[in-house]
């Protein structure tokens, strides 16, 4: 057994020995919201959203992009568990800004093992065979953060699945102080269809704040 493994086993075990009563939280999340974020290690939607086991539904991918597999899981956080609110947050010093579809699909044609990233960019290092399988995915990459943002949040908005009244917030996640900087124009985007459901006259606004806990 790995010593990974082993680490992951003994923290759980810990875990379950302060796990309370957790297990009678209800299905939905109590706060209503859904974040939809990178994967990157340096990221703990947890704490950087003041959030606790049953508070809120937290999808991430390479990116935080708003993929059909995304979407997939955002529909069904509000058709049947009620979220009202998403954040689309992706983050600065992204690795998905370090690469192109192009480049991915020429590592993976070469070799399946991992790459190194040297000053002359992306390199494989290890054996063949690849698989030209890559050609196939979009990957999704990202050149700017902010763009990215606004792209992804006016693809949720427009998505016929996703009602108009689901207010959706883009923010760009700064990983050397930990602070969220809101996409305006993302935002903007985002929140339109539930601004005008909430005040069909124009007037108010609906913040773009996580609820608080009560």
């Amino acid at each position: 057994m790995s010593t990974i493994r082993n680490e992951i086993l003994r923290a759980n075990k810990d875990y379950v020995k302060n796990f309370g009563d957790k297990g009678k939280l209800a299905l939905p999340p109590a706060r209503r919201f859904a974040i939809l974020t990178c994967m990157d290690a340096r990221i703990d939607p947890a704490k950087l959203a003041g959030l606790r086991e049953g508070d809120a539904h937290v999808i991430r991918n390479a990116g935080g992009r708003a993929s059909d597999d995304a979407l997939r899981s955002l529909v069904i956080s509000t058709k049947l568990l009620g979220t009202r609110e998403w954040f689309v947050i992706h983050h600065t010093n992204c690795g998905m800004e370090l690469f192109s579809d192009e480049v991915m699909r020429g590592l993976l044609a070469g070799s399946l093992e991992t790459a190194r990233l040297s000053s002359k960019g992306w390199e494989n290092v290890g054996k063949g065979p690849g698989s030209r399988e890559g050609e196939y995915v979009d990957w999704l990459t990202i050149k700017n953060q902010a763009e990215s943002v606004t792209a992804d949040v006016a693809r949720i908005r427009r998505h016929p699945l996703v009602p108009g009244d689901v207010a959706v917030y883009g923010y760009i996640y700064n990983v050397e102080s930990g602070a969220l900087v809101e996409v305006k124009e993302a935002t903007a985007i985002g929140e339109s269809k539930a601004i005008e459901k909430a005040h069909p006259s124009g007037r108010g606004s609906k913040s773009s704040e996580p609820p608080s806990r009560t």
